[in-house]
This record gives structure tokens, sequence and C-alpha cells, in this order.
């Protein structure tokens, strides 16, 4: 007869319904200060659009043709990914004769990719 094993799974979650409600009357009405902030995180969640960024963060400006041989791409494609960045407002460009540039948008730009590779090479 094989024995019965029972495993008892670690729970991440309250085992009884409660909320402090000081709290969430506090919060609840700011939370959505937040709304359309998730579209600048989905922008940069694109490993070759982060990469762009980081790279636009080690220079004050690239040209598009730059941008592409630094990712390996085709200058189509880093142009798209540019100019993705641009509309989320994360980078700018200025255009010089049949070349354009690009640079991030504002130190903040910046600062987020700092961070998070700050983060990421933390422990």
């Amino acid at each position: 007869m094989a024995e019965k094993t029972t495993t008892r799974q670690a729970t991440d979650t309250c085992e009884a319904p409660c909320f402090n409600e000081e709290v969430v009357e506090r919060i609840q009405p700011k939370i959505n200060e937040v709304s359309g902030v998730e579209l600048m995180f989905k922008a940069l969640s694109d490993a070759t659009r982060l990469k762009i960024v980081y790279a636009l963060t080690l220079e004050n400006e690239l040209c598009v043709c730059d941008v592409a041989q630094i990712i390996g791409s085709t200058t189509a494609t880093a142009s798209h990914h540019l100019r993705l960045l641009r509309n989320m407002g994360l980078a700018k460009y200025r255009k010089e004769g049949k070349l354009v540039y690009y640079s991030v948008k504002d130190h903040h730009v910046h600062q987020l990719v700092s961070i998070a590779l700050d983060h990421s090479r933390e422990d």
C-alpha cells in the first residue's frame, strides 16, 4: 500500500479577509494618478527599445544609422523603435540634412534606466 503524502503549499495571501480602512481611504483616491505610466514601462519592456534608450543615455545623441549598428538591425527597424520611443515621450529627435539624430527626452528617462540598471545589478 502506497503511503499517502500531503504537502502543504506556502501561501502568500492573507488567510482572513481584512483591510486597514484608514490606509485604504487615504490611498484609494490617489491610485489613478499612475494611469498612463504603464505605457512608458511597456515601451521600455521591449529588450530592443531598452537597449536603444540605454545607448542614448551613454551618448548625448545618436544617428538612426548608429543605433541600427549598435543593436544589430536595419535602419528601418531602428527607426521604427526610435519613433515609438519618441511617440511615448521617451526620446526626441532633430534632423540635420539627411540625417536624423535622437536623444533621451529629459533627465527623468536617464534616471529610470540608471535606477533599473542599478537594481538589476543588486545581489
